[in-house]
């Protein structure tokens, strides 16, 4: 079973893969946990149902750890926060996993290309358990705002080990990576939070600012050529979108663009809209009253007199 309960939020992932849509997506409308199969399915991972495991099968599992608030200060010295990300940066993926040390207030993090911001959050986790071996740590208290990344450590290790850390014949996604980790979580204890992502100001705790901190410090820094060319490319995506919409309007173009998964912003349609050509032919079209034959303009829809 999953512990605690379902997040109010879910923006912490990336929402440009597709993985975490459809995991975020299908939260969101239902608004409680998924359906069996439904997690395991989309990201290739074990379904997590408990099965009968010898001991030297058995995974040591993290626990569920407290608020971070409810912490005791003592205890706080244990705590990090992880977050990881990916951008493509010219014509590579690049991705970042970062920690915040709440109490030092110091951040460490690892970076790497061709990977996504799933393995990123993978890392993220990866390099606490690390800082806490390093600094000879009892115990260690994690805070993530990736629901499945702590639902992996809360109860599919165990899963994973009895199946030798394949599904279907295949090893599982990362499995170098999670194998890793579950040595780790042997040698230590381990509890860990999901904490809810972007929380108004209004509404922020100390946990929710530290989970800003490591948003912030899993960002991954451009030159400013290649902000240029992501840029080129926004612009690019969006005129092919009013364009091959019909010509609609700012609102219209938006929500075509986000049917079909286009992830583009308000602004950068209007940038487009009022710079193309063909709609600043329809509008002058639509202001111009012809003289004669009235009646012959009234069969066409807006947007159509430019074509006569």
């Amino acid at each position: 079973m999953f512990k605690g309960k379902a997040p109010s939020t879910h923006h912490a992932t990336d929402a440009t893969w597709s993985k975490w849509v459809a995991l975020i997506t299908q939260r969101a409308r239902i608004g409680n946990l998924d359906p069996p199969g439904l997690v395991e399915m989309i990201m290739n991972w074990p379904e997590s149902k408990d099965a009968g495991m010898s001991p030297e099968q058995e995974v040591k599992r993290a626990e569920e750890a407290p608020p971070y608030n409810e912490l005791p200060e003592e205890e706080k010295r244990y705590a990090l926060f992880t977050d990881g990300s990916c951008r493509i940066v010219g014509k590579h993926r690049r991705w970042k996993a970062a920690v915040w040390h709440p109490t030092r207030e110091t951040t460490e993090a690892v970076e790497g290309q061709g990977e996504s911001s799933q393995f990123a959050e993978v890392k993220a986790i990866q390099l606490a358990l690390e800082i806490a071996e390093r600094e000879k740590w009892p115990r260690l208290y994690i805070y993530t705002d990736s629901w499945v990344m702590a639902s992996a450590l809360w109860m599919w290790l165990q899963q994973w080990k009895q199946n030798n850390w394949q599904r279907k014949g295949k090893p599982i996604w990362a499995a170098e990576v999670w194998q890793d980790i579950a040595a780790r979580v042997e040698n230590l204890v381990v509890k860990v939070r999901h904490v809810d992502a972007h929380i108004p100001k209004s509404r922020a705790t100390d946990e929710h600012q530290h989970n800003q901190q490591a948003d912030q410090a899993a960002k991954i820094e451009v030159a400013q050529v290649d902000l240029d060319w992501q840029r080129k490319g926004e612009l690019f995506i969006a005129r092919w979108a009013h364009e091959t919409s019909g010509h609609q309007g700012r609102d219209a173009t938006y929500r075509w663009a986000r049917d079909r998964g286009v992830d583009l912003t308000i602004d950068t349609i209007a940038e487009i809209i009022h710079g193309c050509e063909t709609c600043a032919a329809i509008k002058q079209a639509k202001r111009v009253k012809p003289q004669r034959n009235e009646d012959r303009w009234m069969k066409y829809k807006y947007g159509e007199a430019w074509q006569i």
